[in-house]
């Protein structure tokens, strides 16, 4: 079964797709509605689950052109707005079923098995092949009663090929119904997919291949043979869920959207509130409300709403609701401090538990056996999970039973003496890569020049002592800092700024939108940036005269300030920098190139800071 999945709370979204991938379906995850909509154009879907509120196209909207075109693919609405009007709304625009954040999602599971079944009333619940049985309400698979470990691409096959027992799958088929746009698929990986399904029947005592291939179109299920023993019981057993190491990697961002409704809340306070912050912490507070009690977090869920519902009417805040604000944020750090008393559809263990409970995964794939059972011995012991793969094959199936955290790979085996770059390039071809370290016996630099422009992010040479390469793989895992930067976005065209807000704000920047340069100064006093963007061409005052005025105020001088361009000629590129910008972004805005165009103007930027701090201190 495939899924899309449209949320742009990308912690949410992340742990939703986590979620439904244990329950082995397919998911393709888009973070904005045009996003959404271009998939679910270009592909067929079993369900769509649509978060109401989207940048670009909103779920009303969406819900309304999927219907207006004829596709009556289920739709499942998610929001935080908990009022009979939206619900009336979303569902009068085609949605077939509505859930309000933050949900269970035992709950949320049950209405996805609702919807599909809708679409395959006809089909048993339990599908059977003589003494095989898949029960897809628990991802079961058991023959003559005994239970089967299959990975998830081989649960999927063997689903697909017993839902549909009379159709020829061709490879490409396989490959559009079983694989992502995130996990993208290898040359041979339907055959391989296939190979695996068949050697693990044949080893739990199947005699008879349950997959006919038919050269030249593709595969189906032979016809079934008779039962051999008497059906297995339905077992009822869900398997329990640990989104801890989820909430873990996005827990910052969570705390940086708290920080802004805290500045807001201290603006209010204060007498300063401008509206600009009066939306942004709007904004963050209700994504807030959706998503921590979807993690388990209901006590901090509910504080969120409460804020929600002040910050509605900030402008008349009296002195006891400012205090009521006060002790709510209060209150959301010490909810989010504790354990919460559920995560989704199952019991949390305490915070510290969690963490020991979901391990960094290291895969070290080398063939020299020996060295590498001495590596994950000492990763053990700084409570990192080993993995051992003695060659990119084994790697390959490794990984699709457990995505690693980082790799470590010998580049060499005997196979072939490419083996190892290949791999490395195939997986820093997936979306979200897991870093690769090379570790080898070649002492060659056109070997590190290969593995540089492949995306390795290290480089040992054997020999070396095991202690240190753990040591390294730790330096290399420690995640990077969150930019923590303040952010002034000018330009007058809202649809731009519109854009820049999606690409920015997942890496957790904060944003200032300004659409009118003449209160261009006012703001820049207000949010005190750490970067301006400004677009060159805008009305009254242009991003030059902007930039000029910068340049000429001592205070303000040393602030880095970006030029967006329409297009790219020498003689406005001149302009640009004779006018004192640090750098220039040029439409239409590729992301990683805005993203490290602004980190570099921020790295330096604090740099020359720490610097100038050290030359004026005293010796």
């Amino acid at each position: 079964m495939r899924i899309l999945l449209v949320e742009d709370d990308q912690g949410l979204a992340e742990g939703l797709q986590t979620t439904l991938r244990h329950q082995q379906y397919t998911v393709d995850l888009a973070l904005d509605g045009e996003s959404g909509w271009e998939l679910a154009e270009a592909l067929n879907y079993d369900l769509i689950l649509l978060d109401l509120l989207l940048p670009k196209l909103n779920g009303i909207h969406f819900c309304q052109k999927l219907r207006n075109r004829g596709d009556r693919t289920p739709i499942l609405l998610m929001t935080a707005q908990d009022s009979s009007n939206k619900k009336v709304e979303g569902l009068d625009a085609g949605a077939d079923d509505y859930l309000v954040k933050p949900f269970e999602m035992s709950e949320l599971l049950a209405r996805v098995r609702a919807l599909l079944r809708r679409g395959h009333d006809a089909q048993p619940p339990i599908l059977e092949w003589g003494d095989l049985r898949l029960d897809p309400s628990n991802c079961q698979v058991t023959y003559q009663q005994h239970l089967l470990k299959l990975t998830a691409k081989e649960y999927g096959l063997l689903e697909l090929l017993l839902r549909y027992p009379q159709r020829i799958f061709s490879q490409a088929a396989l490959l559009d119904h079983l694989w992502s746009f995130d996990d993208p698929p290898y040359e041979t990986a339907v055959r391989t997919q296939i190979k695996g399904l068949r050697q693990k029947l044949k080893r739990a005592g199947m005699t008879s291949d349950l997959i006919e291939t038919v050269y030249g179109l593709g595969y189906r299920l032979q016809p079934s043979p008779l039962p051999e023993s008497p059906p297995s019981p339905q077992s009822n057993t869900t398997p329990q869920l640990n989104l801890s190491g989820i909430w873990r990697k996005h827990r910052e961002r969570y705390l940086q959207r708290i920080a802004i409704v805290e500045k807001a809340v201290k603006a209010i306070q204060q007498g300063d509130l401008n509206s600009v912050l009066e939306q942004q912490a709007l904004s963050e507070v209700h994504t807030l409300a959706g998503s921590l009690g979807s993690f388990g977090f209901k006590q901090a869920s509910q504080h969120c709403r409460e804020i929600e519902h002040i910050l509605q009417s900030a402008a008349e805040c009296s002195v006891q609701k400012q205090q009521q604000l006060s002790e709510l944020i209060l209150s959301l750090y010490q909810d989010l401090s504790l354990a919460p008393t559920a995560v989704l559809h199952t019991p949390l263990l305490p915070v510290a538990q969690e963490l020991t409970d979901s391990p960094t995964h290291l895969l070290i794939v080398d063939d020299d056996i020996a060295l590498a059972t001495a590596i994950a011995t000492i990763a053990q012991n700084h409570q990192i999970q080993p993995h051992i793969a003695d060659s990119p094959e084994q790697a390959r199936h490794l990984m699709q039973q457990q995505r690693p955290d980082i790799i470590l790979l010998d580049l060499s085996f005997p196979e072939s003496t490419e083996a190892g770059l290949e791999l490395l390039k195939e997986v820093n071809t997936q979306l979200n890569a897991p870093p690769v370290v090379v570790f080898t016996a070649k002492q060659s630099f056109a070997a590190r020049v290969k593995v540089a422009r492949l995306g390795g992010q290290g480089f040992l040479n054997k020999p070396i002592d095991p202690a240190t390469v753990v040591h390294l793989l730790q330096q290399v895992l420690q995640p990077a800092a969150a930019p923590q930067a303040q952010l002034l976005l000018v330009d007058d065209h809202p649809q731009v700024l519109d854009e820049l807000r999606t690409i920015l704000k997942p890496w957790g920047f904060h944003l200032t939108l300004l659409d009118d340069p003449q209160q261009f100064w006012q703001t820049l006093e207000q949010c005190q940036p750490d970067v301006v963007l400004l677009n060159l061409q805008m009305p009254n005052f242009s991003g030059l005269d902007l930039c000029q005025v910068i340049r000429n105020d001592p205070n303000w001088q040393p602030l880095p300030v970006l030029i967006l361009l329409p297009e790219r000629q020498e003689k406005t590129i001149t302009k640009v920098f004779m006018a004192g910008a640090d750098d220039y972004i040029q439409q239409p805005i590729v992301e990683p190139e805005l993203i490290a165009r602004l980190l570099h103007c921020i790295e330096r930027s604090r740099h020359h800071q720490i610097c100038r701090s050290r030359f004026n201190s005293p010796h």
